[in-house]
């Protein structure tokens, strides 16, 4: 039987592809933390997309509803996601959604969640407080989750160490540091999220290989 090649847009596709081409796999991973921590910059500094943002101003209906402490010159606020795409290496993407903040759009959460492979949460060494509640949100969930260390301009630094005890974390989730603004800070934190995650499903994979049947 003769092989033809389709075009699609005048571009040449061959008839028979490879059949060992692995198909594009999409990895979905949250990142949340509190409000002014950084997420709708994350999303903006890493996407290949042109990101999509739910951004609303802050008003005066706001005031004594959204703590803005420490963040006084914030004039928005995501009231119910960023979203945006990265390819991490061939044939493995990266879908990024980014959580609203304050406490009064949390019902987008589990929506935001479903399916999710890991979260990152954001946090500022000046405001550590606002990020307690996705930490306890995620830990409730056993979804697996790294904290990430913002580097905001005039924080005073931490070590991981010291980062970790402040919050409360268990010994096994990771702390690192990044700056949201820069692409290869974000991309060296999703990739070490990511390997996180698949150690963890190796060790727990391990674990249950070694039992006694």
């Amino acid at each position: 039987m003769p092989e033809y090649t389709i075009f699609t847009n005048s571009r040449p596709v061959p008839a028979n592809p490879a059949a060992d081409e692995p198909l594009p796999q999409g990895v979905k991973i949250l990142i949340a933390g509190g409000f002014g921590t950084g997420k709708t910059t994350l999303v903006s500094a890493i996407s290949e997309i042109v990101p999509f943002h739910t951004e609303e101003n802050l008003t005066r209906s706001s005031i004594g509803v959204d703590d803005t402490a420490g963040v006084d010159a914030k004039t928005s606020t995501t009231v119910a996601m960023d979203f945006g795409r990265i390819a991490l290496r061939r044939g493995l993407d990266l879908f990024l959604f980014g959580t609203p903040g304050q406490d009064r759009f949390w019902f987008m959460w589990d929506e935001l969640a479903a399916g999710a492979l890991c979260a990152v949460v954001l946090a500022d060494t000046r405001r550590l407080a606002a990020s307690f509640a996705a930490i306890d949100y995620f830990e409730q969930r056993g979804l697996p989750f790294v904290v990430a260390v913002n580097t905001f301009d005039g924080a005073r630094p931490y070590d991981a160490g010291t980062v970790r005890r402040a919050l409360d974390l268990d010994p096994h989730v990771p702390v690192f540091h990044c700056d949201a603004r820069r692409r290869e800070s974000v991309k060296t934190l999703l990739v070490r999220s990511v390997e996180y995650v698949l150690e963890q499903e190796a060790c727990r994979a391990g674990a249950a290989g070694s039992g006694p049947y």
